[in-house]
């Protein structure tokens, strides 16, 4: 157990929080933003050592090269690091909670519409990561932790991206780094890497949370490899009845040995897991929407073209989902509402005193004017659901607790809608 610290840097040191072979983590208080902080410390002799002291080295400088550029709702931040000859340390986003390790095990297996919404997260953090340049390398259950230490509601974060290639490192295997258990066939033959390293790694993350077992499993790391390069995992199918075929079929295109054979997008693979809630090849959670049904539903949207992932999911956490039966009223004329609406799915009338003034399809926008224009706004037309249809609502009030940039591109594409709308209508005087 190593000393008691009372401050590293300008962080105050409540208590430690874990132990490892080259570095300690503590759970710390920053006094300026007023946040608990986990302060990950490697001390120099760690990184002079003979043997490995380069490597531990490259470990903790990619790691600190990260501050500041991850900034997504399913990655742990970095803060701050620090290199000095006396202390180095890198400063982190607290998670409180464990990981997903414990969830390995047959008697601890998650619900399988809750693996499939974890992955999915994965999936779109992973996919952020990638247009930065950045792989991570070292996906494991160990890496992914669980928010609050809820896992049936809890959100999830990748962590650990100290093995990870960055935009202007060599995209190739470094030996001693990554698990030998979640690697690819590429780099454990330390081929040159890419994106679909992290497709592979998931995947097993994936077979593992569905089954409670790893695909490949071996009393030393050499035959490890021989199987991870020459043999061809059991189908979860086959080691559990209740995981439907589609989800079979996800986990063996994400492991694919080939490359070409494998996912060889984050965005395909995100999209296949939305599908499995979309055809009913999963059920959805309680909440009757899976998160990963709403992030893939607005990512498609055009109105949501510009906006980020960030944004998406930020939208994800506010907006209201319902599903609507044929005949049912989404709005009535002369009734107030600051509120706003997409239609997902399905379509809907506008009519005026029993008069059709419009058809609505999927991908619409309608009552925006009730949150855009200042006062009192009531509506003014009717609009009642023609088929079974999915809407989405977003509040005025909600909306202006949205964050600057997610805000900035709602009234950007409101513009884009009026625009449309307005061209759409002298083009009907045009007509006359």
């Amino acid at each position: 157990m190593s000393p008691p610290m009372k401050k590293i840097g300008k962080y105050e040191i409540v208590r430690e929080i874990g132990q490892g072979a080259t570095s300690n983590v503590y759970l710390g208080r920053d006094p300026f933003a007023q946040r608990d902080v986990a302060v990950k410390v490697v001390f120099p002799q760690v990184l002079k050592d003979p043997e490995r002291g380069k490597l531990y080295t490259h470990l903790f400088l990619n790691e600190a090269s990260l501050v500041g550029k991850l900034n997504h709702p399913h990655i742990v931040q970095i803060y701050d690091a620090v290199v000095a000859d006396s202390l180095c340390y890198i400063v982190m986003e607290y998670v409180p909670g464990g990981t997903l390790e414990v969830f390995c095990a047959e008697q601890k297996l998650l619900p399988i519409e809750r693996v499939v919404e974890i992955v999915f997260k994965c999936t779109r953090a992973l996919d952020f990561a990638n247009r930065l340049g950045i792989t991570h390398r070292d996906i494991k259950p160990a890496n992914i932790l669980i928010v609050g230490g809820d896992a049936q509601t809890g959100d999830i974060k990748i962590s650990d991206f100290g093995a990870a290639i960055t935009g202007g490192a060599e995209r190739t295997q470094v030996s001693g780094i990554g698990s030998p258990a979640y690697m690819s066939p590429q780099q454990v033959k330390e081929q040159p890497l890419d994106h679909r390293t992290d497709i592979y790694s998931l995947g097993v993350v994936m077979y593992q949370l569905l089954t409670g077992q790893l695909p490949f499993q071996a009393s030393n790391n050499y035959n490890m490899v021989y199987q991870i390069i020459n043999t061809a995992a059991t189908p979860v199918g086959q080691l559990r009845k209740d995981i439907p075929a589609t989800l079979d079929a996800i986990v063996s295109k994400a492991m694919a040995k080939d490359l070409d054979e494998r996912y060889q997008t984050w965005a395909d693979f995100a999209h296949d897991l939305a599908q499995a809630f979309r055809n009913k090849a999963v059920k959805a959670p309680t909440r009757e929407f899976a998160e990963s049904e709403k992030f893939d539903t607005l990512r498609a949207l055009a109105f949501f073209g510009d906006f980020t992932d960030v944004e998406i999911w930020e939208v994800v956490r506010f907006s209201e989902w319902q599903n609507v039966a044929p005949g049912d009223a989404i709005m009535k004329d002369g009734e107030p509402g600051d509120y706003f609406c997409f239609l997902a799915e399905g379509e809907l009338k506008v009519t005026k005193n029993g008069k059709i003034l419009n058809l609505l399809t999927a991908g619409d926008c309608f009552g925006e004017m009730a949150v855009i224009a200042k006062g009192k706004q009531l509506r003014g037309a009717d609009v009642v659901a023609l088929t079974e249809s999915k809407v989405i609502t977003v509040r005025g009030e909600t909306l202006r607790r949205a964050s600057e940039a997610c805000r900035m591109h709602f009234y950007q594409s409101f513009l884009e809608v009026l625009a449309n709308r307005l061209a759409l209508a002298n083009q009907r005087l045009a007509n006359f």
